[in-house]
């Protein structure tokens, strides 16, 4: 039976409008005057896919207590579409996917308002003025369903339309996770996370200065390069690397970079306190006072999340740096009591998704493994591991330096298919060609100063073929890269659906998830995310021996799980 779907717009007056769509037909428009009403009334009656941009709608619904199942999105699913057919440039909203159908401008996509940072720690409203285009004289509600038709067609025309479904209802329930995980927050312990920066930085220090420590090692730093803390002959700013090079010049002590690996080469008494205060500094500028006032209330972390924000299909953030939690940060990622976090990561993904990719069955034989790399010593490095890393890191990278390439070909005589399946990706690269992951997310093509270098081989052959190793390294991982994004984004929308209440998932990064739930259910979300992730590997490859591990632990603190 076909799944109703529902077309859900503001139109650019402030309405609201619906379409039903059931077997094919279409139903009568509908003016929704209470949408968190109307829309959770119908998700409890119809279940349907809502199509729709995410973004417009859903962080003001979750705003008045209303969640989906199910969604199309609308922009996802174009730009999607668009690097598919090698048109990754072009707009993606639904004004300008109706312009392509109807040979009109393309108005461009809109970009984050001015003052969103302000704007993202107030209560998302129902009725904020629309700021996504809108064609003249057209509803929006016919916008919408005539690009979506539009899509579903495209997406059948392809040699694989059954992945490419998958993809996109796999990104589109990433776009209702990313706003879900906003909603819900990551579990943050403001007290814990200012007592880690005062006993580093010293106290707050008034009016955005630096901190106690922070001066007492620039002072440390100028007495020990012989220079004066203020004024400008002879200063040095730690702050500065240019300031920091010439310091160390006019001690007699010439340095290329203020890069940590440089200074640790360099012998002298003002390396240990600069790096010191290096390390210090970041934590102060990265994830300092600001940074917690800015992007924690209410007990939760909430990162703005850009949902296929990097083109092989991972996530970005727009601002605090949410997928960038080092270890001494997550020492404030506390849960509630009576709640833990479980915590899951897919050890090893991308060997593992090359091996299904490339059908090597002894590279599946090894994924079978919990620790591949291991596994991958024992058969074909003489037990050790490191080497081992490496050569299956150079094959998925590209690199050939040093001792990489002796084990590459020692890899390459184990595990032909697997090496060949890279090879045959950068090979595709260096002649300017695009490539694709599993599920169909397409690699963008050169950039056109790129693509004009790798051609001059007539006036620059050394350049032009460099130019395009480089860029065969990048399709060399793609395929691997964004094969498993398609992985990791499947397990997360069998996640969203499978979880029992009151569990919420708090976070996603790359290929690992956080639950917070209820002490008494940890076992049970445990054994749901290991389910999700066998369910995702028969989704995304088919019958594959390769093994998937996405084993969970329960914490109380994130700091803990690895």
């Amino acid at each position: 039976m076909r799944q109703v779907q529902v077309v859900l717009v503001a139109e650019a007056d402030g309405t609201h409008r619906a379409r039903v769509l059931d077997a094919g037909r279409d139903g009568p428009d509908l003016r929704v005057d209470d949408l968190p009403g109307w829309v959770a009334a119908t998700e409890r009656e119809h279940r349907p896919r809502w199509v729709l941009t995410t973004a417009e709608l859903y962080p003001a619904l979750l705003a008045a207590g209303v969640r989906v199942q199910r969604c199309h999105d609308m922009e996802l699913t174009e730009a999607i579409l668009l690097a598919f057919a090698g048109e990754p440039g072009r707009p993606r909203n639904p004004a300008a996917a109706y312009a392509r159908l109807t040979t009109g401008p393309e108005p461009p996509d809109p970009g984050p308002p001015d003052g969103w940072l302000a704007e993202r720690a107030n209560q998302p409203s129902l009725f904020e003025p629309d700021r996504r285009p809108h064609i003249p004289g057209v509803r929006q509600v016919d916008v919408v369903a005539a690009v979506f038709a539009d899509q579903l067609r495209r997406i059948d025309a392809t040699a694989h339309p059954d992945r490419l479904r998958l993809l996109v209802a796999a990104e589109s329930a990433g776009a209702l996770a990313a706003a879900e995980l906003t909603h819900t927050g990551l579990p943050w312990r403001a007290d814990v996370h200012e007592k880690m920066l005062t006993d580093r930085l010293g106290p707050r220090p008034p009016s955005g200065g630096r901190p106690k420590v922070l001066e007492e090692l620039a002072a440390e730093i100028a007495e020990a390069l012989g220079s004066r803390s203020g004024g400008p002959v002879g200063a040095v700013n730690p702050d500065n690397p240019a300031s920091v090079v010439r310091a160390f010049a006019r001690a007699g002590v010439e340095i290329p970079s203020t890069r940590a690996w440089v200074l640790r080469e360099i012998d002298h008494p003002a390396i240990a306190p600069l790096l010191r205060y290096k390390e210090l500094s970041r934590i102060h500028v990265a994830h300092g006072w600001s940074w917690l006032e800015t992007w924690v209330r209410d007990g939760r972390f909430r990162a703005d999340y850009v949902v296929g924000g990097v083109v092989s299909g991972r996530w970005a953030t727009r601002g605090g740096a949410g997928l960038q939690l080092p270890r001494l940060l997550r020492t404030a990622v506390r849960a509630d009591p009576g709640w833990s976090l479980v915590v899951a990561d897919a050890a090893q993904l991308e060997p593992r998704v090359l091996a299904a990719l490339s059908g090597d069955r002894r590279l599946a034989e090894v994924s079978t493994s919990v620790d591949l790399y291991t596994s991958l010593a024992s058969d074909a490095f003489a037990g050790d591991r490191g080497k081992a890393k490496i050569a299956m890191l150079s094959a998925m990278y590209g690199g050939t330096s040093g001792e990489a390439g002796p084990l590459l070909v020692l890899l390459r005589k184990r595990f032909p298919q697997a090496v060949s399946y890279v090879e045959e990706a950068a090979s595709a690269g260096e002649q300017g060609r695009t490539v694709r992951s599993r599920l169909g997310r397409t690699s963008p093509p050169a950039s056109e100063g790129r693509q004009e270098v790798m051609a001059a081989v007539d006036t620059d052959e050394r350049r032009s073929r460099q130019a395009a190793r480089e860029w065969g390294r990048f399709t060399r991982n793609f395929v691997v890269q964004a094969s498993a994004a398609d992985w990791a984004l499947t397990v997360l929308a069998i996640l969203r659906l499978r979880l029992p209440r009151p569990a919420e998932l708090v976070f996603f990064q790359h290929d690992e998830v956080l639950v917070h739930c209820p002490t008494d259910l940890a076992p049970i979300v445990s054994q749901v995310i290991a389910e999700a992730a066998a369910e995702a590997t028969t989704l995304v490859f088919g019958t594959t021996g390769v093994r998937f591990p996405l084993e969970a632990v329960v914490v109380d603190c994130y700091a803990d799980a690895k």
